[in-house]
Formats: structure tokens, sequence, C-alpha cells
């Protein structure tokens, strides 16, 4: 494996996170102007924003900083986080896109 790929997969990680919050606090409030049955919020979208939370303190702690070695261990881990989060967006957006084509049908 080429030893920029490790640096390049934490750079991706780092700069994907801050992303994906963006776009969950957006779906977040769009969710919120639709009269929904189901509250996709509580029910997706805060649980993915904790588990984002929780990713973005540990990579920012001392303890997980300084360590390069950590991504050659756990490139599938880490991108299974990015595809984790990135097939839910894709989600509820999908959903978004159908409650709102619910309300505007008479």
């Amino acid at each position: 494996m080429c030893q920029s790929f490790p640096i390049m997969v934490d750079r991706v990680y780092k700069n994907g996170l801050p992303e994906i919050r963006s776009t969950l606090e957006k779906l977040s409030a769009d969710f919120a102007t639709l009269n929904s049955k189901t509250d996709w919020t509580k029910l997706r979208i805060e649980p993915l924003l904790k588990h984002l939370e929780l990713l973005e303190q540990l990579l920012g702690s001392e303890e997980f900083s300084q360590e390069f070695s950590r991504l050659r261990k756990g490139v599938e881990m880490f991108h299974s986080d990015l595809v984790y989060f990135r097939t839910n967006v894709k989600g509820l957006k999908k959903i978004l896109q159908s409650e709102k084509v619910t309300r505007q049908t008479p």
C-alpha cells in the first residue's frame, strides 16, 4: 500500500465528517418543515449526529491525533464509517423528497 494512501484517507475522512454533519443538520431543518407521521429527525438524524460527534471527538483527542499508523490498520473501518453515513444521508434525502411529493399531491 502506498505511504500517501493513509494520509489521503485521513484527510478525506476528517473533511468528510463536517460535510456530513452539515448535510444532516440541513436535512433535520427540512424535515422540521414537514408534518410527517414519522419523526425522521429523532429516528435517524439525531443518532447519526451523535455517532458523528463521537467520531469527531475521538479524531481530535490527544490520544489519537498523533497516531498515524491507525489508518494503515483500519482503512476499511474508516471507509465503512463514511459509507454508512453517506448511505443514510442518501436514504434520508429520498424520504424527504418522497414526503415533499406526498404533501404536494391533493
